[in-house]
């Protein structure tokens, strides 16, 4: 129970039956407890107490407010047991926000072996390819690749992860390998876009070294499933993340172009709101996620 407020001050006071016992309690003296009551009947404007020189009794007033008082600093007391209870224990509405590839694929697996685990953890996984602003949203964790967006988001690394130039061989046995990155001016490219923003100017880093190249093609999607199936059905190059080509890579349906070179700024985060504590729900479903990512995870490009 705590004291700090005037209600927990009055219950101590009166379960402890006198001035000096309670001031022996709050490691105050007498008079010191004698003026907070006092502040505290001002401030009501009625009396609450009878005092002696060695006992208090309460007024018809202080038995009403006792009554009362005590009742409210239980609830209090159960309120924050169970808000304590929750920081350990996985309960409530967690809802995530991953992109369409990575959130089918490796996400909701694990959302369904979380949930037989923690059955109190309601889950909503919403999938966009466009980030979705996680405050007005009311998004408990998101699963985004590269940098933070901004200074009020927190992230945790959960795989490193890089982009990488593919294409089918059927494409390359048709058109050439490009040798350089220039050459891919010469090359149908599978563009990406999200909403008015196309993405077609690619940087990649070689070593220290970093090259910016604009690429064009035929072909424009604002779905990575569709684009990645277009470059699988032999139509150009793409750069797409590891984690999405490596078991194309190992079964020879794709190749990568100019290997040497690699978009590195999108390693794969979980990502939240800036809060001082994070709610069970929150911090065991990222542990549970970067766990099993580590677990099951065999997509990087050698």
């Amino acid at each position: 129970m705590s004291v700090d407020s005037d209600l927990g001050f009055f219950v101590l006071l009166v379960r402890k039956g006198s001035l000096s016992a309670a001031a022996q309690e709050l490691n105050l003296s007498p008079p010191a407890v004698s003026k907070r009551l006092a502040k505290l009947e001002d401030r009501l404007g009625v009396r609450l107490l009878n005092r002696t020189t060695r006992r208090i009794s309460l007024t018809s007033e202080g038995d009403a407010y006792f009554q009362s008082a005590e009742q409210i600093m239980r609830q209090i007391d159960d309120l924050e047991q169970r808000v304590s209870h929750a920081s350990e224990t996985p309960t409530g509405l967690l809802r995530i926000n991953a992109t369409f590839g990575f959130g089918r694929e490796y996400v909701a697996p694990v959302v369904s072996e979380f949930s037989h685990l923690y059955p109190e953890v309601e889950v909503q996984l919403l999938l966009t390819d466009i980030p979705m602003n996680m405050v007005e949203e009311g998004i408990d964790l998101g699963i985004r690749f590269g940098g933070l967006p901004n200074s009020r988001i927190r992230a945790r690394k959960l795989q490193g992860n890089r982009r990488f130039l593919c294409a089918a061989p059927s494409y390359l046995e048709r058109h050439g390998m490009p040798r350089r990155l220039s050459d891919l001016t010469n090359h149908n490219c599978i563009i990406l876009r999200q909403g008015k923003d196309v993405h077609d100017m690619w940087k990649l880093q070689r070593g220290q070294h970093s090259e910016t190249v604009k690429v064009q093609g035929t072909l424009c999607s604002n779905d990575g499933e569709i684009a990645l199936q277009w470059v699988l059905d032999g139509h150009g190059i793409m750069m797409r993340s590891e984690w999405d080509i490596a078991r194309h890579v190992e079964e020879d349906r794709l190749r990568l172009v100019l290997p040497q070179y690699a978009h590195v700024d999108a390693d794969i985060y979980a990502v939240y709101p800036e809060r001082h504590n994070l709610s069970a729900k929150v911090r065991i479903f990222i542990d549970f996620l970067h766990r099993k990512l580590r677990e099951t995870s065999t997509a990087r490009v050698q």
